[in-house]
C-alpha cells in the first residue's frame, strides 16, 4: 500500500542536480543519434538498480524504465512526463503482472493515453466564463533533476522545469503495489498565481459492460469537459458529445453542463458515455463548513476481477469520463479517463509559497 506522504522517498540535495540532462520535447521527435546521446548521459548520471534510461520503442523518445523487486514496472516518457505503461504484479501465477493503462498511437508516432499532468495558469480572477488559461507545460523542456530508490521496493524520478517565476517539479514513484505522481509548484515571484490542474489516467478494462467505480455515492457531480491535454485520447468536444441511448446501454439522461446532481448509486456503472466532475459545487465552498468530496474511489472490472484505488491529495475534484460507443475507435479495450483535479476553483499560490498535489493508483489484488 502506498504511504500517506506526497513524497514518500526523500530526494537528496546534491551536486548531481547541477548536471541535470534536459530531455527533448515529445512534440518534436529527436534524431536517433540525439536520443542515444541523451539516454547514455542520463544512464551515466542517474542509472541505478531498478532504473534505466532507454529510447521508447513506440516513438523513440528518451524514456525512464522503473522496476521493483516483485516485477512491477513503469515507463516514464521524459520529454513530456507521460507515463505510458504501468504493469503492477496482481497475480501469483506466471509473472503475475498486468498492464493497467490504455494507450493509442499518436499522430507523430508516439502514444496518447497513459497518465499525464495538466497544469494551467488562469489569467483572470475566478474560473468562470471570463477566465482564460494557458498551459504551463507546452514546450516545458523537462529536465531530470534527481532520482531516488531503496534498491528493492521503491524507485522515484523527479522531473523539473521553470516557467517564468514558477518552479515546477513532477515526481513519479513506483512501489510494489502502487504508483504515485506528484506535482510541486513554487512561486518565486512577487505576485499570486492562480492555477488549474489535473492528473489524468487512462485505465484499461476488459469489456464495456463490466466497467464501474465504487466510492462516489452521495457526492455531487455535474457534466463537465476534461481539461485539454495533448496526451488525451478523447478531446473535450468528443467527451461532451451526447450519445444516443441504445437498447442495451440505456439509462437516465446525463445532466446538462452546470446542472448539479448527487450520485445515488453505490456502484457507478460506466457502460454509457459520460464526462463528469465529482466535487463540492463552488457556491458550497463559500460556506464556513461544508463536506468535501471523497478522497478516493475504486475501479471495478467485472471480467478481470481486478480493482484499483485512485487516491487524490491536494486536489479538490475528481474527473471521470467513459467513452461509451466511441471506445472502439481507439482499439478493442474499453477504458476510463479519470483522476484528481482542481478544475472548478483555481488554486492560489502566493509569493514564496508552494502548492503540492498528488495521485496514487494502488491495489490489493494479490
Amino acid at each position: 500500500m502506498a504511504t500517506s506522504s506526497v513524497l514518500p522517498l526523500h530526494l537528496p540535495s546534491c551536486t548531481r542536480r547541477a548536471t541535470a540532462v534536459r530531455a527533448s520535447s515529445a512534440a518534436a521527435p529527436p534524431s536517433p543519434a540525439a536520443v542515444a546521446t541523451t539516454t547514455q548521459s542520463l544512464e551515466e548520471a542517474f542509472g541505478r538498480k531498478g532504473l534505466r534510461f532507454v529510447a521508447d520503442p513506440a516513438g523513440g523518445a528518451p524514456t525512464a524504465e522503473l522496476s521493483v523487486r516483485n516485477g512491477s514496472s513503469l515507463h516514464l516518457r521524459l520529454g513530456d512526463g507521460l507515463v505510458t505503461s504501468y504493469r503492477p504484479k496482481v497475480y501469483w501465477k506466471d509473472d503475475g503482472c498486468r498492464e493497467v493503462l490504455h494507450t493509442v498511437a499518436g499522430p507523430s508516432g508516439g502514444v496518447k493515453g497513459g497518465v499525464g499532468l495538466v497544469l494551467n495558469e488562469v489569467s483572470s480572477s475566478g474560473a468562470g466564463a471570463g477566465a482564460q488559461s494557458s498551459s504551463l507545460l507546452d514546450g516545458a523542456g523537462w529536465a531530470v533533476r534527481d532520482v531516488d530508490s531503496d534498491s528493492f521496493d521503491a524507485v522515484q524520478v523527479e522531473l523539473g522545469c521553470t516557467k517564468g517565476k514558477l518552479d515546477i517539479s513532477y515526481v513519479v514513484t513506483l512501489y510494489t503495489l502502487s504508483m504515485a505522481t506528484a506535482v510541486i509548484v513554487r512561486n518565486t515571484g512577487t505576485k499570486p498565481v492562480e492555477l488549474t490542474s489535473a492528473v489524468l489516467s487512462h485505465i484499461k478494462f476488459d469489456k464495456r459492460s463490466g466497467t464501474a467505480v465504487e466510492g462516489l455515492i452521495g457526492c455531487p457531480y455535474c457534466s463537465h469537459p476534461p481539461p485539454a491535454a495533448g496526451f488525451g485520447i478523447l478531446s473535450p468536444a468528443e467527451a461532451m458529445q451526447r450519445e444516443e441511448p441504445g437498447w442495451f446501454f440505456g439509462g437516465p439522461e446525463e445532466p446538462r453542463q452546470g446542472v448539479w446532481t448527487v450520485e445515488e448509486d453505490h456502484y457507478t456503472t460506466l457502460k454509457k458515455k459520460v464526462s463528469r466532475v465529482y466535487a463540492v459545487p463552488p457556491e458550497e465552498r463559500k460556506k464556513r463548513i461544508y463536506s468535501t468530496a471523497p478522497s478516493k474511489f475504486t475501479t471495478i472490472d467485472q471480467y478481470s476481477g481486478l480493482g484499483f484505488r485512485l487516491v487524490r491529495m491536494g486536489f479538490e475534484d475528481m474527473y471521470l469520463c467513459s467513452p461509451g460507443g466511441l471506445y472502439d475507435k481507439f482499439g478493442k479495450d474499453y477504458f476510463l479517463c479519470t483522476g484528481p483535479a482542481s478544475m472548478l476553483v483555481p488554486v492560489v499560490v502566493n509569493p514564496g509559497d508552494e502548492w503540492r498535489a498528488a495521485q496514487v493508483i494502488e491495489h490489493d489484488n494479490l
